[in-house]
């Protein structure tokens, strides 16, 4: 048995949020592929990952021709992995290994130099910061593999990864700052008000604007994707990638079956092992009327048998839901300003809810793009004391037209940093998410853990007072919040049994009820 193995030191870069990053310096870089050989690394940390490179056929088209997969073993357990190529004669094939130890591998192929080449690898102990891939936990709410709770705060950048390094860099260091830990961002280009310009690359080997080859992938289209997810992850932020979206002018949105299904495959191969990634069927799948939804139902399943971790699967709608009770949906993906309906939704579709769109702060023409910060504060407030989750959107008009909600760039809002005091709110919240309080004086106001933590909001009602009905022998302290002003101020004294809490009369105001005995 031989092992391809680099140095660890090599392979694995941790930055300073202390997750670690894969490196593949020599593989990705034109000429210097071909010099590859068989690479490995010896150790890989617990959620990180392995790959294993490969030199292989190049006559003929090796994206159709060469299959290329690898079985990994540990305690008795196998796990089946697709591989890829990566151009240059180059074919690749990524792990996620989630247990520490030693594992043992061997690849299957139909071409001779690529098939059974066996090796090991060991597993080591996560870096600081690396809490592994977010699941779903709890029935209504989400948690690291490690077992920390995972409390959605999103945003959305459609376009920033076809913008060219200077904006999309600029993008990152925002993202720095920014209180955001998942990002909603398309794998193909977008073609939309506001967003007008040619990426950098495309996809397919072709000459634009429709003359492609939709069984050649463009290996640099998708390394260019791989190093912006892997940026995202360093920074603990989830990237929600995008398979489909309806504002195209390339023909991506509308190929045939074949090469759909051909897409998605070479996507889940290349993309799945990164812990961060959650897959969207869509953006407002409905508007792509092409697709039926066998279609759709088609692409979750696809999605589902090839990625072997269970990424967290979605589709976004834009008028009409899609049935979200099915098996392969994970999570229900919304668009909706309605935030009377999060409690029916929850219990419709048992699964946690995102209001991945509530329409966006700005002030372009459009409707869904010129709600106040204010607005956007008080629908991630509703959403939270819902039990569910909201996302953020920012729509300034820009004279270069550089606007966060497609291109990335800097935020010019307001929001983002009531967002970010929300977020250190839900920090300190029962790691079991919140779920409405079902009592007769909590009304639709109140989120929390029954007899020891309850989080009210009540949005434009002003109330003097608010009466409460605690646990009988155990006290309380109760704290209101303005959520614009960002103030938490204690109430004078703790709180037993059936209380009253005096409030200022004002609104957008929130109560924090938690148990001290």
């Amino acid at each position: 048995m031989k092992t391809f193995g680099i140095s660890r030191r090599n392979f694995l870069k941790v930055t300073a949020a202390g997750a670690a990053l894969v490196s593949w310096p020599s593989a990705h870089s034109g000429a210097a592929a071909a010099a590859v050989g068989a690479e490995a690394p010896a150790e890989v940390e617990c959620w990180g990952i392995f790959e294993l490179a490969l030199k292989g056929p190049t006559a003929g088209n090796p994206f159709a021709d060469v299959t290329f997969a690898a079985t990994f073993k540990f305690a008795g357990r196998a796990v089946e992995c697709h591989g890829f190529y990566d151009g240059g004669g180059v074919y690749r094939v990524r792990f996620m290994p989630d247990a520490v130890g030693a594992w043992t591998y061997v690849t299957h192929s139909n071409a001779g130099e690529l098939d059974g080449k066996a090796g090991r690898f060991t597993c080591v102990t996560p870096a600081a910061g690396n809490h592994g891939p977010v699941r779903v936990r709890n029935t209504f709410h989400f948690a690291y593999a490690d077992g920390a709770p995972y409390r959605q705060i999103g945003t959305t950048c459609y376009a920033w990864t076809h913008q060219g390094d200077a904006l999309e860099e600029q993008t990152l260091a925002t993202l720095r700052t920014a209180p955001f830990n998942k990002m909603r961002m398309c794998i193909f280009p977008k073609s939309y008000d506001f967003n007008k310009n040619e990426p950098p690359c495309y996809p397919f080997e072709g000459t634009p604007p429709k003359n492609w080859d939709f069984t050649r992938f463009n290996p640099e289209y998708f390394r260019r994707q791989e190093k912006r997810i892997g940026q995202l992850r360093g920074l603990g932020i989830e990237a929600d990638l995008i398979l489909f979206h309806p504002y195209d002018r390339w023909g991506f949105a509308k190929m045939d079956a074949a090469a759909d299904d051909r897409y998605l495959k070479y996507v889940v191969a290349r993309l799945a092992a990164f812990r961060n990634v959650w897959w969207s069927m869509a953006n407002e799948y409905d508007l792509m009327k092409e697709k039926k939804m066998e279609d759709w139902d088609r692409f979750f399943q696809i999605v589902q048998a090839a990625d072997p971790y269970g990424r967290l699967r979605s589709v976004h709608n834009c008028r009409g839901f899609y049935d979200h009770t099915k098996p392969w949906v994970t999570h229900a993906s919304v668009q909706s300003s309605d935030f009377k309906s999060p409690r029916k939704w929850r219990e419709q579709y048992k699964k946690p809810v995102i209001y991945d769109e509530c329409k966006y702060e700005g002030n372009i023409k459009q409707g869904w793009g010129k709600i106040s910060a204010e607005e956007m504060v008080h629908r991630f407030w509703l959403g939270t004391v819902a039990g569910c989750y909201v996302g953020h959107g920012e729509t300034y008009a820009d004279p270069q037209d550089i606007l966060w909600w497609s291109k990335g760039g800097v935020l010019h809002g307001q929001s983002p940093a009531r967002i970010a005091f929300l977020k250190k709110i839900l920090e300190e919240s029962p790691a079991t998410g919140l779920d409405p309080v079902e009592q007769p004086w909590a009304g639709q106001f109140f989120a929390g853990k029954e007899g020891e933590y309850y989080l009210g909001y009540f949005g434009d009602e002003k109330p003097a007072k608010w009466a409460l009905e605690l646990p009988k022998g155990a006290r309380f302290q109760a704290e209101i919040i303005d959520t614009w002003a960002m103030t938490v101020t204690a109430a004078p004294a703790a709180l037993e049994g059936a209380c009253e809490v005096a409030l200022p009369g004002s609104p957008r105001l929130a109560l924090r009820v938690r148990k001290v005995r």
